[in-house]
């Protein structure tokens, strides 16, 4: 697969979300989109979900534009005000609401077995903003890739929670080389600590995304 955004622009009530932005990846790859702190991060990835309506540009699935079918497969990741966890939660019920949303089991019973085959029971009665940013980010992910159906991840500003990109960057490149297209948005800080040309928001450069499996990506 491969998701193109070709000079995507979005506009709110009070002015632009989203200058315009041009990003690709393809299955098997990882993107970096950089930018300051703002609503641009979350409307790019909402945009590239087909959640959200380009006002200029396009978003394209395999050459074709379809938002039906980028919503089948297209997963957000712990968005700001979008599906981020709410605050007080116990990361108990934070899993069986990502349990239930991937059609897996989500009682009392599965979600304990899930979280002990991530080795994150400890955590089970913790509030979400409590737990370590890296199990938080990698739980996240791993129940957004076991979704039916998805084959691209966009992860969004994981580094709100922690400064340091070894917490979250392993986990996104892990589903990389699991065959998914992962893009992940981050700011200008963390993307200078990757070893990963980033896209900027509002700019219309596009540099390679990365490549992490042998062969050729999906």
């Amino acid at each position: 697969m491969e998701i193109r955004a070709e000079r995507v622009g979005v506009n709110g009530p009070h002015g632009p979300l989203l200058q315009p932005t041009s990003l690709r990846v393809r299955g098997g790859e990882i993107a970096l989109v950089t930018g300051e702190p703002g609503p641009g991060h979350t409307t790019l990835a909402l945009t590239l979900a087909g959640r959200l309506r380009p006002s200029s540009g396009s978003v394209t699935l395999n050459g074709r534009t379809d938002a039906a079918v980028l919503r089948k497969h297209v997963a957000l990741v712990d968005a700001p005000d979008v599906n981020e966890p709410e605050d007080g939660l116990k990361l108990s019920n934070a899993i069986a609401e990502e349990l239930l949303h991937a059609g897996l089991p989500s009682n009392r019973n599965a979600v304990r077995k899930w979280l002990q085959t991530q080795g994150a029971d400890i955590y089970a009665g913790e509030r979400v903003e409590h737990v370590p940013a890296a199990v938080r980010t990698r739980l996240l992910v791993e129940l957004a890739a076991s979704r039916p159906g998805v084959q691209a991840l966009m992860i969004d500003t994981p580094d709100r929670h922690t400064s340091d990109p070894g917490t979250w960057w392993p986990h996104a490149l892990r589903q990389a080389e699991q065959g998914l297209a992962v893009v992940v948005f981050c700011s200008p800080a963390s993307a200078s600590a990757l070893p990963l040309p980033a896209a900027r928001l509002g700019h219309d450069d596009q540099p390679d995304p990365m490549p992490v499996l042998s062969g050729e990506p999906q």
